[in-house]
């Protein structure tokens, strides 16, 4: 990729709707070949030849829902530390099971690399390309239990979402003391309101320089 930003909805696209042969043309460009692959459900490690791994999950996703609708929100390019972030939602649902339906949202880290070797032997000019060396999807828990228990799981993992925080109210009120020792110093750990408006004023500066 000359430009991920631009380049990377279509990337996706290819990855989760197009055709077996594209999906494996789309995935040999653009992931290197010791790519890495982390799902709430699998993951792939990074080693020689792991691209083929992540082929087959690329495939046996098609397989199970052949048919994917799926939006891109909003991409994110940090380049300092060539990271991409892509906050999509789809909807996944397995032909074989009755009534699946799922439809999440996720946000998927990409971890980009250049290649010296293949941007050498390319035509663009001075412009590094860049190539996938991981690819990691992070769901909330309410978003994947939607895979296993379509229809229900949402609600039964938001349910316990609101009993512990629920919990949260209750031990605070019950621990208060612990909070007012800290406040004034008897417990260890506590960052002065000096130190900690002088970190922030000096991490202003240096985003300001750059």
């Amino acid at each position: 990729m000359e430009n991920p930003v631009v380049e990377i909805p279509a990337l996706i696209h290819h990855l989760t709707q197009s055709s077996p042969t594209l999906q494996q043309k789309t995935l040999e460009q653009f992931f290197t070949s010791d790519a890495s692959f982390v799902h709430p459900f699998c993951r792939v490690p990074s080693f020689e030849g792991s691209r083929w791994w992540i082929l087959k999950v690329f495939q046996w996703y098609k397989i199970m829902s052949p048919r994917i609708k799926m939006d891109i929100h909003s991409i994110a390019f940090d380049e300092d530390h060539l990271k991409l972030y892509v906050q999509m939602s789809q909807v996944f649902s397995i032909w074989i099971v009755p009534f699946h339906v799922a439809s999440v949202t996720l946000t998927t880290v990409l971890d980009l690399t250049t290649d010296s070797k293949k941007a050498s032997s390319s035509a663009n000019g001075a412009r590094p390309l860049y190539y996938i060396s991981k690819q990691e999807d992070l769901y909330q828990t309410s978003e994947f239990a939607k895979f296993i228990l379509p229809h229900v799981g949402h609600w039964l993992v938001t349910s316990w979402h609101l009993i512990a925080t629920l919990f949260c109210l209750l031990g605070v009120t019950l621990l208060w003391p612990m909070l007012w020792l800290e406040e004034n110093g008897y417990l260890p750990g506590r960052i002065a309101q000096g130190n900690l408006a002088y970190n922030i004023d000096r991490k202003v500066s240096e985003i300001k320089k750059h």
